[in-house]
């Protein structure tokens, strides 16, 4: 079945409200926290207060001496014994070298890193006790020089001796002589120097985790808040523990939000899992917000160059680019492709850009590890360009609109010099709804209403393109993916016709139960109330890949329609039976076996009960049962794009910036639930908004404390800080996965900070404001006022 003959099914594009909504909504949701074992203890973690430290001794005899305390691990004791934590993905230097990939010890061992490096772990019978012990663990540090700015890292003191520079890899893509080649021929250069700042992910719920042993079979268990458990199942025994994978199950239950940084294999979930055996009692651990600001994998912070030629008209000719990203002090699991595989390859965005070179530097700091947040490296590649594009308007005289139409690919498959091969897509036609939506014909008018109460609008536009459902398995393999990107769907049918699906993908906030549901329910022909979906549980559910990139739908869920396809060519089987023809001659839709050219016909109720009781069924030529399972290797990634427009009105005497209209108009493809796609566009902008107005992580660059480590100095957003949404959607199908589906979780994450920093920079363009950084907060924007005044 293709995508066009499921977008036409009952139940797809149907807004039906979420399964799951009852449970959260009344309190009945499972989360990490909620979870209570028998003798059961509680972990605290001692970690480092300096950036950057040598451990000379820990004395622990004072708090293993405390009122219930089990036991105090540090360095020492893991040391030899373990792993540490591993990096999921390798990459290449320009001169052929391995990226440099300094041990990331499960507890310090010898050196702190990082303020909130983990340098011990407590344990005792209560919370209580637990930190006062911890409290009573005498660290002697030898406090050494940090380096925070990545821009000095290769002057600044070495944090781990296979990176003496602390220089992590250089790594480029594309053809660099032709780039210069046509930059030399080009008619206008337009440059571009910015910032992608840092972000602290902060999930409602904080990271937790439970870990548990069992004496009598071997066997370990981890509750954690993870957004994909078999991967981190198979990090955690293959790489670090050496335990056989069989013998650990790891169940995530409900998760309250990941965003990226709950996908990672972290030190604290390994520690309580071998600390289990070592103490026979289940140990759980949930870390304090303030601890989620300190260790918690940040997103973003790179520093980039960038230059577009073009010529007399307009048109891209060439684009060259180089950026800086930090590692923070650890090579977190994914961290290695977030600034290259994932970030070079989205530099072609939307337009014909016939050459790009992209060269790529990273760098180890004394900071907390930088991975994937959402959109990972798929933010940065947007911001970048749209920046740069709306600038090459601007000093060409054309406008935000005019540029990108001019330069929009219009024919597809469009293969771009940055290895991507897009499949389809309509870039026109999605600017030119958002155009009509945001109406931008009358904003000449706002903008005078504005200046009649003495504030300045602008404009901005963005224009992205996404990369989602990283694939396939054997291209990601060749780039350095250390694991297959593959998805795993089972379908049991039971006897009375209702289904359970599990699935490798994980929830955690998407609303998967309803979605995967509803496609299940369309393609069975069957009430949506009939299908369960089960997830998170590597004892339950098959192998499987988990949740991040978009990827649930596109790729989950077209692992779900090919164990839909082995499911109906055996009920056909079955219903042939029933009706005494040639499985060949039956047909199946809207939830019954008909026979071509004839009246009869039979349920796809019936259809199960017979697999189950077959009566006079002939189970020599067909074993009883109904269930089936697929894996679904992408053949491509999925390309989602859209333009988002963002009206701003800026007020020049203090700096400050309110968003007063922002439309999006996204091509998702084949669109599963508008409801659940609307909810996931509403909260990236918000994300997207916060980063670009207010939200920004800082280091002290002397001491490496972190500055903004509460909410009382990390501006997060509030919901009256965000106009009501104009959300529209364009739909191409997506060519090469049964469903038609693109992914949406991560879309408005990525278009709109640099929509709205074209705002902010078109309202003060007629000050003499030409560029800088985000976050737009008051006081920057002021001062970029005042100095372009001076």
């Amino acid at each position: 079945m293709g995508a066009s003959d499921i977008s036409n099914l009952p139940h797809i594009g149907e807004p039906v409200r979420r399964k799951e909504d009852y449970r959260f909504l009344t309190g009945a949701g499972q989360y990490t926290d909620d979870i209570t074992q028998a003798a059961q203890t509680y972990a605290v973690f001692v970690r480092s207060p300096h950036a950057h430290a040598a451990i000379k001794g820990i004395d622990t005899s004072r708090a293993k001496a405390m009122p219930g305390v089990v036991a105090v691990f540090t360095g020492a004791d893991i040391d030899g014994k373990m792993g540490g934590l591993p990096c999921g993905w390798l990459i290449t230097s320009t001169d052929g070298t391995p990226m440099k990939e300094p041990p990331h010890p499960i507890l310090a061992i010898g050196k702190a890193r990082y303020v909130g490096d983990q340098v011990a772990m407590v344990i005792a019978d209560t919370l209580e006790q637990a930190k006062n012990a911890a409290e009573a663990v005498d660290v002697d540090y030898d406090v050494l020089p940090a380096v925070i700015d990545m821009r000095e890292a290769s002057k600044g003191p070495a944090l781990h001796d296979a990176a003496p520079d602390n220089h992590c890899y250089k790594w480029a893509i594309g053809d660099k002589s032709q780039v210069d080649a046509a930059f030399a021929n080009a008619a206008h250069v337009t440059k571009i120097d910015l910032t992608n700042n840092r972000l602290v992910p902060n999930a409602m719920e904080p990271r937790a985790a439970i870990g548990s042993y069992n004496r009598a079979t071997e066997e370990y268990t981890l509750y954690v808040a993870n957004q994909n458990p078999h991967v981190e199942r198979l990090l955690m025994t293959a790489f670090v523990l050496g335990l056989p994978e069989h013998k650990v199950r790891v169940i995530a239950p409900d998760v309250g939000g990941g965003f990226g940084s709950k996908i990672f294999l972290y030190a604290e979930d390994v520690a309580l899992t071998w600390a289990a055996k070592q103490t026979n009692r289940s140990i759980k651990w949930t870390c304090e917000r303030s601890e989620s600001f300190l260790t918690d994998a940040h997103g973003r912070d790179h520093i980039s160059h960038a230059e577009m030629a073009m010529d007399k008209d307009g048109k891209f000719l060439a684009m060259r680019v180089h950026t800086d990203a930090n590692m923070g002090a650890y090579l977190s699991t994914f961290a290695s492709a977030v600034p290259t595989i994932l970030y070079a390859t989205l530099l072609a965005g939307q337009y014909t850009c016939p050459q790009i070179y992209v060269e790529v530097d990273a760098w180890f700091t004394n900071t907390a590890p930088v991975d994937a947040y959402r959109g990972a490296g798929r933010p940065e590649a947007t911001y970048l360009l749209e920046r740069l594009v709306s600038r090459c308007g601007w000093d060409l005289g054309l406008s935000q609109a005019e540029i990108r139409k001019r330069n929009f690919i219009n024919s597809w498959p469009y293969q771009t010099p940055v290895a991507l091969q897009y499949d389809v897509g309509d870039y026109l036609g999605a600017l030119t709804k958002a155009e009509d939506m945001a109406d931008v014909a009358s904003f000449e008018q706002r903008k005078a209403a504005s200046a009649a109460k003495g504030l300045l609008r602008g404009i901005g536009y963005s224009s992205y393109i996404e990369a989602c459902g990283i694939a396939p398995s054997n291209i990601a393999g060749a780039l350095g993916a250390r694991a297959g990107l593959f998805e795993c769907g089972e379908v049991r049918v039971h006897p009375t016709g209702s289904v359970t699906v599990f699935t490798g993908s994980h929830s955690h906030g998407q609303g998967h139960e309803t979605t995967f549901a509803q496609v299940v329910a369309a393609r069975l022909g069957i009430a949506v109330e009939a299908v369960d979906v089960v997830h998170g549980d590597t004892g339950r559910v098959p192998f499987g890949m988990g949740t991040y990139g978009s990827r649930s739908i596109s790729v989950g869920g077209a692992a779900i329609m090919k164990a839909l396809d082995k499911i109906e060519t055996k009920a056909k089987k079955i219903a042939a039976h029933l009706m005494e023809a040639s499985d060949a001659d039956v047909e199946f839709a809207n939830g019954e076996f008909t026979v071509k050219g004839t009246d009869k016909k039979v349920t796809f109720g019936q259809v199960a009960l017979t697999a189950y009781v077959p009566h006079n069924y002939p189970l020599d030529k067909l074993e009883p049962g109904l269930n089936e399972t697929a894996f679904y290797d992408p053949t491509n990634f999925t390309f989602p794009a859209g333009t988002y427009i963002c009206e701003v009105e800026v007020d020049p005497a203090t700096g400050k910036t309110r968003v007063d209209k922002f439309t999006a108009v996204d091509d998702f493809g084949t669109i599963i639930n508008p409801m659940i796609v609307e909810g996931q566009v509403h909260g990236g902008i918000v994300q997207g908004i916060g980063q670009a107005l207010l939200e920004n992580c800082v280091y002290d660059k002397e001491s490496g404390q972190l500055l903004t480590g509460s909410f009382m100095d990390y501006a997060m957003p509030r919901a009256d800080d965000f106009p009501e949404f104009k959300i529209g959607t364009i739909c191409t199908p997506c060519t090469h996965n049964p469903l038609g589906t693109k992914g949406c979780g991560e879309a408005g994450a990525i278009g709109s900070p640099p929509a709205v920093i074209n705002a902010v920079l078109d309202a003060l363009r007629p000050l003499g404001v030409k560029e800088f950084d985000m976050p737009a907060s008051p006081g920057r924007v002021w001062e970029a006022i005042q100095s372009a005044k001076a």
